[in-house]
């Protein structure tokens, strides 16, 4: 035992780090058991809105969803969700699918409206990076930003 004690004494910073590391592992293990949206590739959500009457939500902010998105998508920003849930309470039991540039801010996206009881939310995996760049699926642009 004193051999422990003295390994931290001596070594507390590594010690600190190994706490640290360990929390946020363990933060993530749980983030994903009760998190209840899914991640779906760009492909699976193509199948996904050919199949259903999906809702496709971009949560990017307005000068970044002008530039390009998903052609049926609704730009609300992950700031503005909370303020905008009351809009979207008669669409809870329909399938949301969720874009936003890689992927972080849709994961955020789902979270808050999983806690708000929407039955079936899709994160897109990769977001409009992966849509566009990967899957070179079709985007709607502005005339401005057109090629």
């Amino acid at each position: 035992m004193d051999r422990y004690i003295e390994f931290i004494l001596n070594h507390y910073i590594l010690v600190l780090a190994l706490a640290v590391v360990t929390y946020l592992l363990i933060q993530e293990a749980f983030d994903g058991v009760f998190n209840k949206s899914k991640a779906v590739s760009p492909l699976l959500a193509v199948a996904k809105m050919n199949d259903s009457d999906t809702v496709i939500i971009d949560v990017r902010e307005a000068p970044e969803f002008v530039v390009s998105h998903i052609e049926q998508a609704t730009n609300i920003a992950l700031s503005k969700l909370p303020e905008e849930l009351p809009k979207l309470t008669e669409q809870k039991t329909k399938p949301i699918l969720l874009i936003c540039q890689n992927g972080t801010r849709s994961a955020s996206a789902g979270k808050i409206l999983t806690k708000a009881g929407f039955e079936q939310v899709f994160v897109i995996t990769g977001g409009m990076t992966a849509w566009e760049t990967d899957y070179k699926l079709p985007v709607k642009m502005s005339a401005k930003y057109k090629k």
